[in-house]
């Protein structure tokens, strides 16, 4: 038992011993499958703290050599797999934390020798565990698996946790070439590769970089655009999210308003675990994603000067989606020269999610969101949006009650700051502004667009998850009268989604005139008993 070599499971003890902890060990069931095939080298791509550290842990403890571990997994949810044993602790493995490794260097001032750091504690742990074989100095990683391999035939298992902190770091070009020596002689050397039953590599972002990946072209790629059947392996899907919920008391659709809104599959959404966890720690839905991010990272990109990005964020802001063109990035860092390619960076960062079926892309949750407005809030670019933000709480205020006068000049407002002329006619322009303007109903409502009821789709209605405030129905139209839109909410029954609700209703009306540039809003309350 090493170090980096053959570790032992106290990492993976110390996970499991947390207060709140989801068994996502059938994760190992999937590798099983792959493990001594030629797609057994892995790369899986999530944002930060979306459990990818504790994951390798497992997978560690799992296959380790210089663990025993059976009793623990034979009570998870692996352990009600048949033959889940297979591989239980039966190859060597080399786990590092480049992460961990890169921090500490910097720390020391030795960036420059990193690599040579990582190898020389690497032989250290191979002398140590394999002391009949006679290892030369400053023998690589590379060398003494194979070394291993030719004298015992006993395979290797590698575990490589944020693969890319070099590529993201833009570290000194000297310590670059060494990693892609690095990289090569592991991932590259054809000799090496039936002495390696598994490699498995995590990240933020995919392979990067035109030379990264000709060092990387042998692994398959799980991201959060093409995550395939480690789709809710990584993350907490909606039904841990929802047992966690039941078991701590908390509002399983407060928790998914927050932290859900990453679809992975058809049937398949994730949500952000550290924030699950923090929320119920304290319990409280707020936003968490400042402690292990910052929104001076998504400022820089969306601050960029790409033709139609600003538009798109405003959509976006306001709860609306975008088209994005995924395949124009080509992971890297570099390459972030584009709308599409910002986009994209974006939902591998977790900022974004994207959705497969129509390639679009939108802010997955109110946490996220709440960092959208916060890296927008001092830039001179978004200051007439922050605006229309701001003044949303007057407009809600207003529009529950009943002030139709406050409303339409709100609206005009709204309309005057933010929006072009030209687009305002499309009919989702129309419904993303009047969203942003209603930007603070996100704070009690849940916002649907384009909501199947009755004999039609209602434009926008909002559903109360707090007490004593009436539920809207809000009918959009153009060049028309606020009366026609309410008389459509009542002859196509638009409140018919909202039966089961037991407050009162509001109906909603707004025209946009083209010629005055106005707004025009009449407000009608259904009362309950």
């Amino acid at each position: 038992m090493g170090l980096y070599l053959n570790p032992n499971a106290d990492a993976f003890t110390q996970d499991i011993n947390t207060r709140i902890y989801v068994d996502k060990s059938l994760v190992i069931d999937e590798l099983n499958k792959l493990v001594c095939t030629k797609d057994d080298f892995v790369c899986i791509s999530r944002p930060r703290r979306f459990g990818k550290s504790m994951a390798g842990n497992m997978i560690s403890a799992y296959y380790s050599k210089g663990c025993n571990t059976r009793d623990v997994f034979s009570q998870m949810k692996l352990g009600q797999v048949s033959n889940y044993d297979r591989y239980l602790n039966k190859f060597n493995v080399i786990k590092l934390d480049l992460n961990g490794w890169y921090q500490n260097a910097k720390v020391e001032n030795t960036v420059d020798t990193l690599i040579d750091e990582i190898n020389k504690y690497l032989l250290k742990d191979f002398r140590k565990q394999f002391p009949k074989i006679d290892f030369a100095d400053k023998s690589s990683i590379a060398r003494c698996i194979k070394e291993v391999y030719m004298e015992t035939g006993e395979k290797f298992v590698i575990i490589v946790d944020e693969y890319d902190i070099l590529v993201r770091e833009r570290v000194p070009q000297t310590l670059f070439d060494k990693y892609l020596s690095f990289l090569n002689g592991l991932f590259k050397d054809t000799t090496l590769r039936p002495a390696i039953a598994l490699a498995y590599i995590t990240g933020i972002i995919p392979v990067v970089r035109d030379k990264v990946r000709s060092k990387l072209n042998e692994f398959t790629e799980y991201t959060m655009i093409r995550p395939r059947q480690f789709a809710g392996m990584i993350g907490f899907t909606e039904e841990d999210v929802k047992e966690l919920c039941e078991k701590y008391g908390m509002d399983y659709e407060e928790c998914l308003r927050w932290y859900d809104g990453y679809k992975m599959s058809d049937t398949i959404r994730v949500c952000n675990p550290l924030s699950v966890v923090n929320s119920i720690l304290d319990r409280e839905f707020d936003s968490y994603w400042s402690i292990t991010g910052s929104f001076e990272v998504l400022r820089d990109y969306i601050l960029m000067d790409f033709e139609g990005i600003r538009q798109d964020v405003i959509k976006m802001i306001s709860g609306g989606s975008v088209p994005v063109n995924v395949l124009k990035f080509q992971n890297t860092l570099d390459s972030v020269n584009s709308k599409d390619n910002v986009f994209t960076y974006l939902i591998h960062l977790g900022y974004l999610a994207y959705n497969r079926a129509d390639k679009t892309c939108h802010i997955p949750n109110e946490e996220v969101r709440i960092e959208w407005v916060n890296s927008i809030e001092d830039s001179a670019d978004y200051k007439k949006v922050m605006a229309v933000v701001n003044a949303s709480k007057k407009l809600l205020d207003a529009t529950i009650v009943g002030n139709e006068e406050a409303v339409a000049k709100a609206l005009d407002a709204a309309h005057t700051e933010v929006t072009n002329p030209l687009t305002y006619n499309d009919e989702h322009c129309f419904q993303s502004a009047i969203c942003l303007a209603y930007f603070y109903a996100n704070t009690r409502y849940t916002l649907i667009k384009e909501l199947p009821t009755g004999k039609g789709y209602a434009d926008l209605v909002l559903i109360p998850y707090l007490p004593n405030i009436p539920a809207m129905v809000i009918e959009l139209k153009h060049n028309k009268s606020a009366d026609s839109a309410l008389r459509q909410i009542k002859e196509k029954n638009y409140c018919q989604a909202l039966n089961q609700y037991k407050g009162d209703i509001l109906f909603v009306g707004v025209n946009y005139d083209e010629k005055t540039k106005m707004h025009q809003c009449k407000i009608e309350r259904l009362v309950n008993e």
